[in-house]
């Protein structure tokens, strides 16, 4: 079964535009350094020579990986399921063991999650909770300490 890879559209172009770049003015930056180490001699003792091509592979495997990602990206309407949590949807929950409110939670496809600016995961434990809420639903996620369950307090797009 091959893995779908959710995201919205500007996520995906993000993805192209990084993949035109490795193909295009990274690939022949790489190249340019490779020729330069080539001049400086034997090879088998050229750490820059060797370091071009450790370069050239982490490209190369970058590449590999955006087209893969690309291949099976499916872009999500994130204007459906109105009402609803979905990819995109801006949520905001309350825990309700102490009522704290918790930051506002932005939903997206695997590839777009940042913990650090508060984007999760639709296939995380908290994304997968969340999920299809409405406001005023009460979700629960698993955790390692306990089941935590949260108030669906607001949905924005």
């Amino acid at each position: 079964m091959v893995k779908e890879f959710k995201m919205s559209q500007a996520r995906k172009d993000e993805l192209e535009t990084e993949l035109l770049y490795c193909k295009t003015t990274r690939a022949d930056e790489i190249a340019e350094l490779i020729k330069e180490a080539r001049g400086f001699g034997d090879l088998s003792e050229n750490s820059e020579y060797d370091e071009a091509k450790n370069e050239q592979g982490k490209l190369y495997s970058r590449i590999a990986e955006l087209e893969e990602i690309l291949l099976h990206a499916v872009v999500v309407d994130e204007a459906e399921d109105l009402g609803k949590v979905s990819i995109g949807s801006r949520v905001t929950v309350v825990r309700l063991d102490d009522n704290a409110v918790m930051p506002v939670y932005t939903i997206v496809g695997s590839q777009e999650a940042n913990v650090m600016e508060k984007k999760i995961s639709e296939d995380s434990p908290f994304g997968k909770a969340l999920m299809g809420a409405k406001e005023g639903d009460t979700v629960t996620v698993e955790a390692p300490r306990g089941a935590i369950r949260y108030r669906v307090e607001k949905i924005e797009r």
